[in-house]
């Protein structure tokens, strides 16, 4: 918020990649305190976007599995009974990625901003990259984390830079 306000970003949507909503809610709670006019906007995978439905219906939806997406990190069964009503409050509409496309945001992490990002880590910005239409504000702010990943899943993700 500092460094966004040092460079007259005064309105934003800060992409968060979302499991349980710890991180997430957690970021929402600060900016509403620090930068209130700031939006958290939960990211999470295809198939397992239980904070994204659960945003939509207004009550706790849980994922049907539990495994079935590279982005492992942040597969939750549903998100948390503490979290959810800070998200419910503060949050903006969740936004989901493919598999694919955390993978191109890993390369791309790499690549342009040398930075390792495991897959969960990285839909926040794939969401930036190539859901950018969903975004309503014109500025927007991206949380990467985590840089667990092995050899083989980094391959598959540098593999698809060409």
């Amino acid at each position: 918020a500092e460094q966004a306000e040092e460079e007259g970003v005064t309105s934003a949507e800060v992409l968060v990649p979302c499991g349980g909503g710890g991180l997430t809610s957690g970021i929402a709670l600060a900016l509403e305190a620090r930068t209130p006019s700031f939006r958290v906007r939960p990211c999470e995978p295809e198939g397992f976007d239980d904070t994204t439905r659960s945003l939509a219906s207004g009550k706790i939806e849980r994922n049907a599995t539990l495994s079935g997406s590279i982005c492992d990190a942040i597969i939750t069964p549903q998100p948390g009974n503490i979290t959810f009503p800070i998200l419910k409050r503060l949050a903006g509409p969740g936004l989901v990625v493919t598999d694919e496309e955390a993978l191109r945001a890993m390369a791309l992490a790499f690549t342009r901003l040398k930075i390792v990002v495991e897959p969960g880590g990285a839909v926040a910005l794939a969401a930036a990259l190539f859901h950018g239409e969903q975004l309503q504000e014109d500025a927007a702010i991206v949380v990467t984390s985590g840089g667990n990943v092995d050899d083989e899943m980094f391959g598959r993700a540098l593999a698809l830079r060409g």
